[in-house]
């Protein structure tokens, strides 16, 4: 990553719009979960907020959109904040290589997921997260809320209702994880948590200040620290090896950065040591990242130089 520049963030977010508006119409909104279905396909937004307290932004990156996996990666770090290296010994950290929500692994791998960011690995860790505190969704969204600084961010209870009226899958996974004894709470219980944390609602604007933290290597809002520096070089790392389903290394070839991805269409990013930022696109490619999001944080890491590598 270039040392020492000063990069116009403002002209960067322009030109990686431009690129993220000539998709088209390429890719679909998810409709999986009806309660997505009815999102404005063209819609579109970007954010960066830097470690300096600089924010950014361009578009429809104000408006409120389901974070849905995206919430993975705040699940992770708080697990690992309040219950350190214990959260390992129920997941891994590999790539699938398979799609998010796939059973196939589980049973040759006695219930142990891959890794915390597909639906399988995420349950787990909710699940953790839930013993630790009691109440893995409100833990969660509290945090969005106070490093955002929005206190009218919350889960959206119309998409948390279709997500378990349509979660079969999910329930499935929960179960079979439940038999192999890597659940500790009712699945009732997680698959609720899980559900109400992956239906937040929350802008391009919110997730980059609370996403900061990765980028300032663990360090909140406040200044004080949620994690070691060691843990948060690690959470990138699976963010970059795990965090846009089994199109990582796609992802990787194209971006160059850490990041989460959602079938809300967001995907959240880190330029450690300089930045969050954040692209919303509803239209999905076949792995289920935002075909718009992605071509946009190609074209800003392109533009500037920016990666990790």
């Amino acid at each position: 990553m270039p040392a020492g520049e000063n990069l116009d963030y403002r002209l960067l977010l322009d030109a990686a719009a431009a690129a993220a508006r000539a998709t088209g119409d390429q890719g679909h909104v998810a409709d999986y979960i009806p309660a997505l279905a009815t999102v404005d396909p063209d819609a579109f937004g970007m954010a960066v907020a830097t470690v300096d307290g600089e924010l950014y932004g361009v578009g429809d990156w104000e408006q409120p959109f389901s974070v849905q996996s995206v919430s993975k990666l705040f699940t992770l770090a708080l697990a690992l904040a309040y219950g350190g290296d214990t959260v390992w010994r129920g997941v891994g950290r590999e790539p699938s290589g398979n799609p998010f929500n796939s059973l196939v692994q589980l049973e040759s791998e006695h219930g142990i997921p891959r890794n915390p960011f597909i639906n399988a690995g995420a349950l787990v860790v909710t699940d953790r997260l839930q013993t630790m505190t009691g109440d893995a969704a409100g833990t969660v969204r509290e945090f969005l809320r106070r490093e955002s600084g929005n206190p009218l961010l919350d889960t959206d209870p119309v998409v948390a209702a279709s997500e378990a009226e349509h979660g079969h899958r999910n329930a499935a996974l929960a179960h079979f994880i439940a038999s192999h004894g890597n659940l500790e709470n009712p699945v009732e219980t997680v698959l609720d948590h899980y559900y109400a944390h992956c239906a937040v609602s929350a802008s391009c604007r919110d997730l980059v200040l609370a996403g900061s933290f990765l980028a300032r290597y663990g360090v909140r809002t406040d200044g004080t620290r949620l994690m070691s520096r060691s843990e948060a070089k690690r959470v990138n790392a699976v963010l970059l090896t795990c965090g846009t389903y089994d199109a990582a290394g796609e992802f990787a070839f194209r971006v160059g950065l850490p990041g989460k991805s959602g079938v809300g269409g967001g995907v959240l990013a880190i330029l450690p040591g300089r930045a969050a930022v954040c692209a919303w696109g509803p239209r999905l490619d076949q792995a289920g990242n935002s075909v718009a999001a992605v071509t946009a944080l190609d074209a800003l890491t392109t533009l500037s130089g920016c990666s990790i590598f």
